[in-house]
């Protein structure tokens, strides 16, 4: 099936898409993205993307914010080029050309792209996956900690360790070891019922599914509370599971050599699953 890009508003396979070479996300890594999820056609939370692309833009200073209105439209024309009802859709915003002189108007760099889902197998959620603890640090100093930048390298280098020792992801912690989050997910935790999450001043990325996690929580009744957490915590845990947009919610049953719980996910871990996907059945069905 042809994959489509939408490259500020025109509309082409993926493959004809180009950009230039001084483009800042190219020669700075100077941009922004967001990876979402489209079931039945329809970006889950989309508003909650684009604002929060937009929001990042705002706070790291860039000269052009984003504006919702034309990175919706982007996203629209892929996700209906596409044709498919499941897929996994990629907004990238970088602050454009860097030869642009003081008689050009200065125009951002907007590519949005969409593939047909690529779920995770089913067995990772029935039987739960392993974490490791990574040995790069949250930079609280960091002015893109808690953005979801293009300057992405760390975070893949962290995951690809992980992957080389057979694990499914790599917790971050801060220079004061306090629990931060994955390389790319958020991450809760379950303690005598009760839901706990590193707090967004960790700072940790305000995630989609995090916040998502945390509303469906309280329609659930299930205690919930962001708190300083440290690697104790982590392996004194009920149950803990991961987030982010693609994966939904993954329960977590080991921290390298070490059980979570009873080394299986857990029932709030469940609960919370079903209900996520109930929320998605209501909120992505075509009228």
């Amino acid at each position: 099936m042809r994959e489509w890009a939408s490259l500020n508003g025109r509309l082409m396979p993926a493959e004809q898409a180009q950009i230039s070479i001084f483009d800042s996300g190219f020669m700075q890594g100077i941009g922004l993205f967001e990876t979402m999820r489209a079931y039945e056609g329809q970006v889950f939370r989309l508003e909650r993307h684009l604002d929060r692309l937009a929001n990042s833009a705002r706070i790291l200073g860039w000269t052009i914010v984003p504006a919702v209105e034309e990175m919706r439209e982007n996203v629209a024309q892929v996700v209906g080029a596409t044709g498919q009802p499941d897929l996994r859709v990629r907004l990238t915003v970088t602050t454009g050309s860097l030869r642009v002189t003081e008689q050009d108007t200065p125009q951002l760099t907007i590519v949005a792209t969409a593939a047909p889902g690529t779920n995770y197998p089913p067995e990772l959620y029935t039987r739960g996956v392993t974490v490791i603890v990574s040995n790069h640090r949250q930079n609280p100093r960091d002015p893109t900690v808690g953005h979801k930048t293009t300057s992405y390298f760390a975070r893949l280098a962290a995951l690809r360790e992980a992957h080389a020792r057979r694990a499914f992801e790599a917790l971050w912690f801060t220079p004061e070891n306090r629990l931060a989050e994955g390389a790319i997910s958020s991450v809760f935790l379950v303690e005598d019922d009760e839901l706990l999450t590193p707090p967004l001043d960790t700072p940790v990325l305000p995630g989609i599914t995090r916040a998502t996690v945390i509303e469906l929580a309280n329609e659930l009744r299930i205690p919930v509370r962001e708190e300083q957490l440290v690697i104790d915590d982590v392996l004194s845990a009920d149950e803990l599971f991961l987030t982010n947009s693609l994966m939904e919610i993954m329960p977590v049953v080991r921290v390298e050599r070490e059980p979570i719980g009873t080394e299986k996910p857990g029932e709030v871990t469940q609960r919370l699953a079903e209900a996520y996907v109930l929320l998605v059945e209501r909120e992505c069905v075509r009228v």
